[in-house]
């Protein structure tokens, strides 16, 4: 009994080898340490590799990414991005444009002749924080790697083993993107995103770099009008409507102009607005890559509701569609919304490239017989239209006589009239302040928006407030009240607004126009 222990006791250590026996082969082991390694890596760079850092006016955040083809990528939100092929490795440097700092940039405005340094001030800030970038990279890679090899296998040699070649890998790295740096790649960038279209506004990078002393010139222009522009949106009046009115946010014009949904959700809060209407022309180019421009309406928390401009496509129409708060008018159709009855229609035009004169051509006029057409329609059933809808006031005119208001845009200034048979026209400016426009001139084109007053019972315009951000180079916000009286019901029932007996609607005498308008007062 004695010996069978005996053989039982010397047998035990080959039972705690035998395990061993059946050890993975070494390319599978390998693999995996492979994989630790690249995904302790990567882990280390998500949770440590963030530098902030300083370039020229702006604050900017650093990163070092795991890539296919290596290069930069610059991210500009909510513009889009551009990307260069700075260099050939499996990493990529990431930099976010956080913000531009407003003390930076008031000092380039104050001193233009500043910028001859510019140049030289932001290389040296990149230099900097790509320094800074690649020490940190060096520390989380090393002790991602290392981290992850530990919980894995648990044996502080293969931890280590890990960490230095996540080490080595990251050094390879360094050396091919030093091997392989393409300092020419920032004449060839590639943009995305609603920054697409940056090469059509402003010019290649080429034209820039060997016209430098223009390209001075202008952006001091152009820092000094943004400035301008965005020190006359950051504050806005506040108002305290009456509670007993349909309150109508007009707004027209956007051109891509990111600071206007800012505007629009203040404007709403501060007059508790039931709804907005947009007359158009919300995007520059209407292409697929501006499409998340719209993106902030579902954010608004009120109707919004929008008929096409000429610088809106289809793609733009369908994108905006699939909201849950926009009602896209086209086509003459209505719909109720808030209480009110409001029907609209696109513009037939799509001229992107800003190519055709605006107004009175055959097109527009057909499209506004198309939408009073709709409106004699609506009324016959029952279900007459409050509100019409048309980004070209050429188009809005031919209502005239079939609704009580009708809305348009595209003339980028406001005004407001009375038609011949009682209609009010009513123009919105240009909410983005002319977008990317604004800041081509001498002084920014003023942001203007305004509040309709609708009684709830008659649904009838009561009163209006004109809303006006900046103009003339000055940092100033105006709100002026209108009154008006409405005189449609008294016309489409053959008065005047004394009682006295109207010219009835119809073709008339040779040489006159019945859709001629008489301007109104406030």
């Amino acid at each position: 009994m004695a010996s069978v222990r005996a053989r039982a006791r010397t047998r035990l250590p080959d039972l705690e080898l035998a395990p061993d026996a059946h050890a993975p082969p070494v390319w599978i082991r390998i693999l995996g340490l492979t994989a630790v390694v690249l995904a302790g890596a990567w882990l280390g760079l998500l949770v440590v590799g963030n530098v902030r850092a300083q370039v020229g006016p702006m604050d900017t955040t650093m990163t070092l990414r795991p890539s296919l083809h290596g290069g930069t990528k610059i991210n500009v939100s909510p513009l889009g991005a551009l990307s260069l092929d700075t260099h050939t490795a499996p990493v990529r440097l990431d930099v976010n444009v956080d913000q531009l700092d407003p003390v930076r940039s008031q000092a380039l405005v104050d001193h233009p002749e500043r910028l001859s340094g510019l140049q030289d001030e932001v290389a040296r800030d990149v230099e900097r924080g790509t320094l800074d970038v690649a020490v940190r990279s060096c520390v989380a890679v090393v002790c991602g790697a290392t981290a992850l090899g530990l919980a894995v296998y648990r044996r502080p040699r293969r931890a280590l083993t890990a960490g230095g070649l996540a080490l080595a890998l990251l050094a390879a790295s360094g050396v091919s993107a030093y091997a392989t740096w393409n300092p020419k790649s920032v004449l060839e960038p590639k943009f995305s995103g609603l920054l697409s279209s940056a090469p059509a506004l402003v010019g290649n990078a080429r034209s820039i770099v060997t016209e430098f002393d223009v390209y001075q010139k202008e952006l001091a222009r152009l820092v000094t009008n943004v400035t301008k522009l965005y020190d006359a949106t950051s504050t806005l009046p506040a108002y305290a409507p009456d509670p007993t009115t349909l309150r109508v946010l007009h707004v027209s014009d956007i051109h891509l102009n990111p600071a206007s949904w800012k505007i629009i959700a203040s404007l709403v809060a501060e007059y508790k607005v039931d709804v907005i209407v947009d007359s158009g022309d919300t995007m520059d180019h209407g292409t697929a890559a501006e499409n998340a421009f719209l993106d902030p309406v579902a954010d608004l928390g009120v109707p919004y509701v929008w008929v096409r401009g000429n610088h809106d496509s289809k793609i733009t129409q369908r994108y905006l569609s699939r909201m849950r708060n926009a009602h896209v008018l086209d086509d003459g159709r209505a719909e109720t919304i808030a209480g009110m009855r409001f029907a609209g229609i696109g513009d037939p035009q799509f001229t992107p490239d800003r190519s055709a004169a605006p107004g009175g051509d055959a097109a527009e006029e057909q499209a506004g017989d198309r939408l009073a057409t709709a409106l004699r329609e609506q009324r016959a059933a029952g279900t007459p239209v409050d509100v019409a809808i048309a980004h070209e006031p050429t188009a809005a005119r031919m209502t005239d006589g079939e609704v009580p208001l009708v809305l348009a845009g595209h003339l980028h200034h406001e005004q407001n009239e009375v038609l011949a048979h009682g209609t009010r026209l009513r123009v919105e400016g240009s909410t983005g302040g002319s977008g990317l426009r604004a800041v081509e001139g001498r002084y920014p084109d003023p942001i203007e928006a305004s509040v309709l007053y609708i009684d709830r019972d008659t649904r009838r315009l009561q009163a209006w407030d004109e809303i006006r951000l900046g103009g003339l180079g000055e940092t100033t916000a105006e709100v002026s009240r209108h009154l008006t009286t409405d005189t449609f019901d008294q016309r489409l029932h053959g008065e005047q607004p004394d009682g006295t007996p109207s010219a009835p609607k119809g073709p008339s005498a040779p040489g006159s126009s019945p859709r001629t308008p008489t301007p109104s007062g406030s």
